[in-house]
């Protein structure tokens, strides 16, 4: 390990191309999903990434609160992102912060993309999304569980909406970074995509890459994304292949 200043650099990528935890370049961290974890919610979902715990749950369409956020044409959809004091090894102070506020707006946009809002006018769809314990990638995470649940509350949508963040590390583009590749990797690049079109409609970045890393990173992205849509998809299966609805999924 090198150092500097009074923080240890880790050996993110080895000589033989493996990373910290001994992963590919190309591999996605454990995920495993539980759909309908809560029983007081219209839809919820609990998603184990990695280190990463999230609980998300839906509420809704119900009466829009503050009122005056109603719209006449279509439903409003408010998301809460939260990340709990407990949730990482440094002190965190409790309640929204500025980062909480940007996650739960650039999610919310999202699902605004994706939720035919227009079925239920003059409602709220409120999504809460709670992180327990947090390892890098907590919006994808989230992302993915949200998506879960508002299946799960039986709310329209194009399709479900897979996350993941790609990055770089060593001078390498990687899939899926964990703790320690996002605090030293030059770069950090989450998405969302509707995977039947391919359409992005969350892709944000920090750090630098070049054109060709860029290039590189949405095409992991697009990979990685489409083999967790595969993942969503067999959590809903085992959900309801003995669930409300009966029947094989």
């Amino acid at each position: 390990m090198g150092s500097v200043g009074a923080k240890e650099v880790p050996v993110l990528l080895s000589p033989e191309g493996l990373r910290i935890d001994g992963r590919q370049l190309n591999e996605l961290r454990p995920i495993r999903i539980q759909v309908g974890a809560l029983h007081n919610a219209d839809g919820s979902a609990f998603v184990e990434w990695g280190a990463n715990k999230v609980m998300a749950a839906v509420y809704g369409p119900r009466e829009v609160h503050p009122r005056h956020l109603q719209q006449n044409n279509k439903a409003v959809i408010q998301c809460k992102y939260n990340m709990a004091a407990f949730a990482v090894d440094e002190r965190k102070r409790p309640g929204l912060d500025r980062r909480s506020q940007e996650i739960s707006k650039v999610i919310g946009e999202a699902f605004e993309s994706v939720v035919f809002a227009e079925e239920y006018p003059r409602t709220s769809i409120d999504i809460y999304i709670e992180v327990l314990q947090a390892n890098a990638g907590t919006r994808c995470a989230g992302l993915v569980a949200a998506s879960m649940a508002l299946a799960d509350a039986g709310i329209p949508m194009v399709d479900l909406l897979p996350a993941v963040a790609v990055g770089k590390i060593a001078g390498k583009i990687a899939l899926d970074l964990k703790k320690e590749e996002d605090n030293f990797g030059d770069a950090d690049l989450p998405m969302a995509l509707v995977p039947q079109s391919g359409r992005l409609v969350l892709l944000q970045m920090e750090g630098h890459m070049t054109e060709d890393e860029l290039s590189q990173s949405l095409e992991l992205g697009v990979q990685g994304c489409r083999e967790i849509y595969e993942k969503m998809k067999q959590a809903l299966r085992e959900r309801y292949a003995t669930g409300p609805i009966g029947g094989s999924a």
